[in-house]
């Protein structure tokens, strides 16, 4: 369960300007529900939470199974909404050490020449016990095309036909377009299986198609638990979506009022991938025209040592969203020591879980003073089923936050010109 408290925000804007804005984003809301806004036609994560594939999730889990129980190594090669969302829920839901099943790695988000050259070597290298490591990957591009992803994708490969011969074309997974693009005619060469993206959802809205299944499922997390999490969340906010509706309405008039950043923190390090995952998703939708928050991520109380002397004191140029886990995910307590050399022993009894709400309570009241206009969304536990929720969550808010400034959520014209700009350079025809 996700709820909102934007007491603290509502203090920095009149109750008329609210108001405005409230309107606004309820014909936003409107031209999403009946697709008559820019780009309507890219409305398919909606879509496809109305009508569950249960077969897909079926055949998501089986394949998913078998690398799982195979795999020593699980590559994802991709870029962008090709890779953020599925480590935002790996990372959210997985042990931080001694992860069950392969080991999961990153390829194709840069360019660095480095971490790929030592990744392949990794990949090469045989188990301490002298033989192969099983290498799995999950190439995701719709295009297939998109360079970074494209480079490392090559190379990776190339390494696989090396090591399996033949045997390479059943470690390979390709997810992109129904037709067309470059990955589409590797797949008619060589027979590598293929999983569609569908059309209608761009990228960063791409996490519960099989661009962020496949992945989250090699993980060992339960695809059909966090898919229906989000169905539970898109039925919830057809009947009564006020909740998104007073987050995108607050956001609107401090934007109009001047805010130009808007901090995501949290005070659990498992949600600090997610925060990313938000950042491309708000970022890329609303920085248009010369409008939008930027979206910056803070994973407290470790940035509180850095960011926070900017947050507290510096520019009034921002507004704060904390993302709370109201269930204790960690029994651990603080012990007792004989001596008390540290001075610690005040604490002793409370659990870590209990010192870090305080430290973010604390956190609260401090910004608060500070004069930074603070939204709290609160998750009822950690789990599958509501981080599905969060993820519809913030995909509703950005459409419904991004159509209230009048432009279109769904393009992203401004990636395109660094692209053309690159590729003249590289000597692309």
């Amino acid at each position: 369960m996700i709820s909102i408290n934007t007491e603290i925000a509502r203090k920095f804007i009149s109750e008329e300007d609210f108001n405005e804005s409230l309107e606004k984003c309820t014909d936003s809301l409107v031209q999403l529900r009946e697709k008559t806004g820019l780009g309507a036609e890219w409305l398919g994560w909606r879509d496809l939470l109305q009508l569950p594939n249960d077969a897909l999730l079926e055949e998501i889990n089986a394949l998913a199974g078998k690398i799982r129980k195979d795999a020593d190594v699980f590559i994802i090669c991709g870029i962008g909404g090709s890779y953020l969302g599925a480590k935002a829920v790996i990372d959210a839901l997985s042990p931080h050490f001694g992860k069950k099943g392969p080991e999961i790695l990153f390829a194709g988000h840069h360019m660095g020449g480095k971490y790929l050259e030592e990744l392949l070597n990794y990949i090469k290298t045989p188990k301490s016990d002298g033989t192969p490591k099983s290498v799995y990957v999950n190439v995701i591009s719709k295009s297939g095309s998109t360079l970074e992803t494209a480079l490392s994708f090559r190379m990776i490969r190339e390494v696989l036909d090396n090591l399996y011969g033949e045997g390479a074309t059943n470690r390979i997974v390709c997810t992109t377009s129904k037709e067309g693009g470059v990955l589409n005619g590797l797949i008619d060469e060589k027979g590598y299986k293929k999983f569609i993206i569908p059309n209608n959802v761009g990228g960063r809205f791409s996490v519960l198609t099989p661009v962020g299944l496949i992945p989250i499922a090699v993980a060992g997390i339960d695809i059909k638990t966090l898919f229906y999490g989000a169905v539970s969340a898109f039925n919830k906010y057809e009947k009564d979506a006020s909740d998104i509706l007073e987050y995108a309405a607050v956001r609107r008039t401090l934007h109009e009022k001047g805010i130009t950043v808007d901090v995501f923190s949290c005070f659990e390090p498992e949600l600090q991938s997610f925060g990313g995952w938000i950042q491309q998703l708000m970022g890329e939708s609303e920085g248009k025209e010369g409008k939008g928050i930027f979206p910056a991520v803070a994973s407290f109380s470790t940035d509180l040592h850095s960011l926070g002397q900017f947050i507290q004191q510096g520019t009034r140029c921002l507004m704060e969203t904390f993302l709370i886990v109201e269930k204790q995910i960690s029994l651990i307590k603080v012990n007792s020591l004989e001596g008390d050399h540290d001075n610690l022993n005040y604490l002793s009894g409370k659990s870590f879980h209990d010192i870090n709400t305080k430290a973010r309570i604390g956190t609260t009241e401090a910004h608060k003073d500070g004069d930074v206009p603070i939204i709290n969304l609160s998750l009822s536990s950690l789990n599958a089923e509501v981080i599905g929720e969060l993820i519809y969550f913030f995909e509703l808010l950005t459409g419904v936050f991004v159509y209230s400034l009048d432009i279109n959520p769904f393009d992203q014209p401004g990636v395109e010109d660094y692209k053309k700009a690159m590729y003249r350079l590289l000597g692309k025809d």
